[in-house]
């Protein structure tokens, strides 16, 4: 009888042990896909939010502060980007007002903006740069419209790729084959759902163009 309670208190304990073990590595792995979920998340949206960058830059026939955010200033010797170095309003729906920190650094502005090829044409008036976008020609939109729909295409590459590679990671950790299917339909849906927020942004951004 004592033999056969300290053999049962030997199994309970083992089997307490194992599902212990279970649970937690369960847990683990549970932890590690979300994860590995988030991290696909987060490299998706830095491709939409590099898109929306892009986007800005094209210019639509009205003045646009963001449209100036890739120009760099050359300042003290350094690089920096213009928009840490002036403040941009739009006083008119056409024209874009640079007004800088630092009066002696309009040259070097001008100079940025002119080499930016955006197609401004700045007026230094000494206190301030004053830009007035040109009115798009019907041929302009159109040919903005294909840059922009190209500019998309890149961000769908983009996202395509991410999912390559998400498959390949996921293919190497040798799961369980209903969690790695699971895990790829996760990947499949956030693709879709990437690619349909792209439509969206190209749709928003061609509308913007061709509307006179």
């Amino acid at each position: 009888m004592y033999l056969l309670s300290n053999y049962l208190l030997v199994t309970f304990f083992v089997l307490s042990v194992y599902i212990l073990c279970y649970n937690t590595t369960k847990e683990m792995n549970d932890l590690d896909s979300d994860m590995f979920i988030l991290e696909v998340t987060e490299k998706m949206d830095k491709t939409l939010e590099n898109l929306g960058k892009r986007f800005a830059t094209v210019r639509a026939g009205r003045a646009n502060p963001s449209s100036l955010d890739g120009v760099m200033v050359e300042y003290y010797g350094s690089m920096t980007p213009l928009k840490q170095l002036a403040t941009i309003t739009v006083p008119e729906a056409r024209q874009l007002l640079i007004k800088p920190f630092d009066k002696s650094s309009l040259g070097a502005i001008e100079k940025a903006i002119l080499a930016s090829n955006l197609g401004y044409n700045p007026g230094n008036d000494g206190e301030t740069i004053r830009i007035v976008i040109p009115e798009l020609t019907e041929e302009r939109r159109r040919e903005l419209a294909k840059q922009v729909k190209s500019i998309s295409e890149e961000a769908r590459v983009s996202i395509r790729n991410i999912r390559h590679e998400a498959m390949e990671d996921i293919e190497k950790e040798d799961l369980p084959e209903d969690e790695e299917k699971g895990m790829e339909k996760e990947v499949q849906d956030l693709v879709n759902q990437y690619n349909k927020k792209i439509d969206e942004q190209l749709k928003e951004k061609e509308q913007e163009l061709l509307t006179v």
